[in-house]
């Protein structure tokens, strides 16, 4: 039977960690392929991506709507990831807004965690501190590139640019990057 509903994040991933050997696990990630999964993940397992909100618990009011009501969904919520990250290059780290200075970069992801569903949170949650794979077993950096295809600099294997085009913002070139480039001539 064919599914008319799209999983949240925790969904699929908590398929992942039912999945009982690696290439039903790897199934599923092409199962649930997106645009918007590749960034998160990317954010969440990419070495060369740092989080610029501080490790740990964050002081938010979760959500306590059932999933799919009353909520924002990550999905389209990962967008807005550059707010919070920069990307380390070997002429120094790339910073996905400069214009938010940590007061206003933290409060705006509280607001965006209050915003998810309790699951979708606690997974961003999970993702900042790069230890998504602690809650869902078999959800690891090896089985993401193997998956998508990914090298590991987390790029898709034959392509140039970062990751597939589609028309996104992508945690690996963001607008500074592009700047930069245009800038000094350096990939």
């Amino acid at each position: 039977m064919e599914e008319t509903y799209r999983p949240l994040f925790h969904e699929i991933f908590t398929k992942i960690n039912n999945a009982k050997d690696k290439p039903k696990k790897v199934a599923v990630l092409r199962q649930y392929r997106s645009a918007s999964l590749e960034m998160f993940l990317k954010a969440a397992f990419d070495p060369q991506i740092t989080w610029l909100v501080p490790q740990g618990d964050v002081p938010y009011m979760p959500n306590d709507a059932p999933d799919g009501t009353e909520h924002s969904v990550l999905e389209r919520e990962v967008s807005k990831l550059h707010n919070y990250v920069q990307r380390e290059t070997s002429d120094g780290p790339i910073v996905g807004n400069p214009n938010l200075n940590t007061m206003k970069r933290e409060m705006m992801f509280v607001q965006l965690l209050e915003g998810l569903s309790a699951g979708e949170a606690d997974c961003l949650v999970l993702a900042k501190d790069q230890v998504l794979n602690k809650k869902y077993k078999g959800l690891t950096a090896n089985l993401i590139k193997e998956a998508f295809g990914w090298d590991e600099n987390f790029v898709e294997i034959g392509n140039p640019g970062y990751g597939r085009k589609v028309g996104r913002v992508d945690l690996g070139r963001t607008q500074a990057d592009i700047d930069y480039i245009n800038r000094t001539g350096h990939q």
